[in-house]
């Protein structure tokens, strides 16, 4: 028998006898068990839709915990399979919700088309800070709100120009309030750590890393050749990516920033990259036990085991979802465009179960790019609204 925390508790009471639900617990409160009493409450076979990372440790908390019937497939291959369409008396979880915040993707088109008696939603971040990317989930609770009139009530908008082009820009937000209350009608709970625990403090350093001289080269020519590699910045997007890549692993001065925050510890830290390219270089700068997860998969036998291993999680195979916190030390070695998967990377070691300060070490090349990133993404906002709002202005 599962022993539930006060807060999960109530998440249950408060849901009892709803068959639509969203759990929207901040990063570290649970979903995982809550989902797992629901789905029981609800007593239906449940399909669970996930990160590809995160489908053994579902399988293995139903198989431990559950005498239900249950298939686990991640986000990427769901839409393939056409089989779970025919389905119709089942409960459906959807871990991490906001991943189908985009009504026109493919993954956000299937789950809208299956039939499930029941829906379990979960995510410590649903919008990510932009209400406008809740309608599908609407949908999903059962209220039948059409786009436009969730637009006309909730979210303010203008046109803008952008190389020639007419564009509809999010600017604001209105009556959020009132959103929120109509959720909560619709089975939402919205729950932050800090109304339920009193995790440690948290610690953010910047080292300053200095930039190259084939950075500056790249920001006056828009063009740079690297050996045999060319990097030609030809469009906005392409310009973008290869100052980061220029800050992170073209960087010698980066990587020697790294290695020195390496040697100053001998504790297990969580390293966050973006590029598998940035992988390879990091594995280089120790010889302590490694673990990873990227998109190739994950092996965590490292951080299990060896007290002063090193973890390196590349952002869109484990910002989300994953429990990391026998640790307490982060280092960002390139920084996500996303808010949101900025944010839930810093809560893997700010969660239940963490004791000790949590440290995070932001090595940022100066005068780049990355200064402006990290500005961006602690507005709560992503850097690629940022960078079309500047272009638009």
């Amino acid at each position: 028998m599962i022993r539930l925390y006060p807060h999960q508790e109530q998440c249950l009471v408060e849901t009892r006898g709803k068959s639509r639900v969203a759990y929207y617990l901040d990063m570290g409160l649970g979903k995982t068990f809550v989902a797992g009493e629901k789905a029981q409450e609800l007593d239906k076979p449940v399909l669970v839709v996930c990160q590809k990372s995160k489908i053994d440790d579902w399988k293995k908390h139903f198989e431990t915990h559950y005498a239900l019937t249950v298939s686990v497939i991640n986000y990427d291959l769901a839409w393939r399979r056409n089989e779970y369409l025919n389905w119709a008396d089942f409960t459906l979880i959807l871990d991490e919700s906001s991943l189908i915040k985009n009504e026109t993707a493919k993954r956000t088109k299937y789950v809208l088309r299956l039939r499930p008696a029941n829906v379990i939603l979960l995510s410590g971040t649903p919008t990510g800070g932009k209400y406008e990317e809740l309608w599908s989930q609407c949908r999903l609770l059962g209220w039948n709100i059409s786009k436009e009139l969730f637009y006309d009530h909730y979210v303010i908008t203008k046109k803008i120009e952008v190389g020639g082009f007419t564009l509809t820009k999010v600017v604001g937000y209105k009556n959020v309030d009132r959103l929120k209350a109509k959720l909560r009608q619709y089975g939402a709970i919205f729950m932050k750590t800090d109304e339920v625990f009193d995790l440690p403090e948290q610690v953010e350093t910047m080292v300053k890393v200095k930039v190259t001289k084939e950075y500056r080269q790249f920001k006056r020519d828009r063009y740079l050749a690297l050996g045999t590699t060319e990097l030609v910045g030809d469009t906005t997007l392409k310009e973008l990516l290869y100052q980061r890549q220029l800050c992170g692993q073209f960087n010698k001065n980066k990587l020697a920033a790294v290695r020195d925050l390496l040697d100053s510890n001998n504790d297990r830290v969580i390293i966050f990259y973006n590029f598998i390219a940035e992988f390879e270089l990091i594995k280089t700068l120790t010889d302590r036990p490694i673990s990873y997860i990227n998109g190739t998969g994950t092996d965590l036998a490292n951080y299990e085991t060896h007290a002063n291993s090193i973890t390196c999680v590349q952002y869109q195979a484990g910002a989300m979802g994953h429990n990391l916190q026998r640790s307490n030390i982060i280092i960002y070695f390139t920084l996500p465009l996303s808010s949101e998967l900025f944010e839930q990377s810093k809560k893997r070691i700010h969660r239940i179960g963490q004791s000790r300060t949590c440290f995070y070490y932001y090595p940022i090349t100066e005068k780049s790019v990355e200064v402006k990133i990290l500005k961006v993404l602690k507005q709560r906002r992503d850097f690629t609204d940022a960078l079309f709002k500047e272009e638009a202005g």
